[in-house]
């Protein structure tokens, strides 16, 4: 039965990769937000037109220590990481606790497929933000 559910799994994680509302190929330097193409510069962090996002955020942790992340890095829980649905890997962004003004700069390794959330912190990083307990936040993202 759990073989039967990780292979269900793996079918609907590849399907919804391919699907064209959320691939985007490797590299990509664009994302809709807002119904607007927002250009980001690849992996160097700097100089980019992107300025700020808003939303919800979550965190992982000790189910995923040690797994490859989309970027081909292995995870660490306690490294200050996090995964996005478009920023490019090796993008360094500030996460910023909205009412509190607490904030942590992250590593963009993994991708995050979800209409819900903006970012999925390491709990490294969460831990620093104060939201382990309630688990989801509402934060802002900016570039570092």
């Amino acid at each position: 039965m759990r073989r039967y559910l990780q292979m269900a799994w793996i079918a609907v994680a590849a399907a919804l990769a391919w699907h064209p509302a959320v691939a985007q190929p490797r590299g990509a330097t664009t994302s809709p937000v807002a119904g607007k193409a927002v250009p980001v510069k690849a992996s160097s962090g700097k100089s980019t037109n992107w300025v700020e996002e808003k939303g919800t955020a979550s965190y992982y942790g000790p189910a995923h220590q040690g797994r490859r992340t989309a970027s081909g890095t292995r995870f660490n829980e306690w490294a200050l990481t996090a995964a996005h649905p478009w920023l490019p890997f090796g993008t360094l962004v500030r996460v910023t606790l909205v009412g509190s003004g607490r904030s942590v700069v992250v590593m963009i390794t993994d991708r995050l497929y979800s209409h819900r959330r903006i970012v999925d912190l390491s709990l490294g990083a969460a831990r620093q933000l104060g939201i382990v307990r309630q688990g989801l936040a509402e934060v802002s993202l900016t570039p570092a």
